[in-house]
């Protein structure tokens, strides 16, 4: 009587299995370690940056405290220095800005989600996206030269006519008609940030489950019911997503304001004034930045726009926070 022994074949093949565990294991340890070392670079790149600019802007910081973030003047030859009137100019263009991307923005992507015909979506698409591979300094070439020449001409006229005897508006917008000033940076702002906006709102448009919006249409709803009540609450988070991303692009554009804000480091009630931003001053002045309390107070101007933007971040995500725990998410 002849006995095969099947002890071989099962050897192999516990080995094989151990060997793809172990190989498994070591794909996973790899996998884990390499996104926590990721992660803790972001962590240490960011306290890098901080701590470079919080070096470099201390000899302006030290010398002036609290006044650098209250005082107007911005004289290089006395080496008085003040940040107040580039902080007001980034909050205020930013500001504005956002207050028109956002509707304008949130309006194209319900357009080409819900209403527009399916053969016009991915064109349109294409073209709102082609508008964020525009260079920056194109956007400032041409606002400088078409499209301020055109506001100088025929919107501001208007608009200093218009309001030229309601109280406060009147003060708002003040004359002259200079073309460039606050208002066309803001306008620009917002041309650029729209792509952004528009773009990831569709997306997570997208995300929204069929079964969703068809329950709703099924009971009667309209599109606008359908969107406000279903679209937007679903998506809320990616919607502020794409917002603070477009919020970032605003607050730290360089050139394109440079171009058509005026470059005036001075505060004026009027949205016509020339004035100047936080980028817009590091990029004119840092080359001409002779003494090291210039150059101290030049970076302390983007420590400062670091801050703005670390807070404003953190606000947007205490909202988000807020939101979620009231509506049991």
């Amino acid at each position: 009587m002849t006995i095969v022994s099947e002890a071989t074949p099962s050897s192999d093949s516990m080995r094989s299995r151990d060997a793809t565990v172990r190989r498994f294991a070591l794909t996973d340890t790899v996998f884990r370690e390499s996104t926590r070392f990721s992660a803790i670079l972001v962590l240490l790149i960011l306290g890098g940056v901080a701590i470079s600019l919080f070096a470099g802007s201390w000899e302006a910081l030290s010398k002036f405290g609290f006044s650098f973030l209250t005082t107007e003047s911005w004289n290089p030859v006395t080496e008085n220095f003040g940040a107040l009137s580039p902080i007001y100019g980034t909050i205020v263009t930013s500001g504005i800005a956002i207050l028109i991307a956002v509707p304008i923005g949130i309006g194209i992507a319900v357009f080409l989600t819900e209403l527009c015909p399916r053969p016009l979506r991915r064109p349109i698409g294409i073209a709102v996206e082609l508008l964020a591979g525009i260079p920056s300094i194109i956007y400032g070439i041409w606002g400088l030269f078409v499209f301020a020449p055109f506001l100088q001409t025929t919107i501001q006229p208007f608009i200093i006519n218009l309001f030229h005897d309601v109280p406060g508006l009147s003060s708002l917008f003040a004359g002259p008609p200079y073309g460039i000033g606050l208002l066309t940076s803001s306008l620009i702002l917002a041309i650029m940030v729209l792509p952004f906006i528009t773009s990831i709102t569709k997306d997570v448009f997208d995300t929204v489950p069929a079964v969703l919006k068809e329950s709703a249409y099924g009971i009667g709803c309209t599109t606008w019911e359908v969107t406000r009540r279903v679209v937007i609450p679903y998506t809320r988070v990616g919607i502020m997503g794409g917002v603070m991303l477009g919020l970032g692009r605003a607050l730290g554009e360089t050139m394109a304001v440079t171009f058509v804000i005026g470059n005036a480091h001075r505060i004026s009630a009027s949205l016509f004034a020339p004035a100047t931003t936080i980028s817009a001053t590091i990029a004119n002045e840092f080359t001409e930045a002779d003494g090291s309390l210039y150059t101290s107070s030049l970076v302390a101007l983007g420590l400062i726009l670091f801050v703005i933007t670390f807070i404003i971040l953190a606000i947007a995500r205490y909202m988000l926070m807020r939101i979620d725990a009231r509506t049991g998410a």
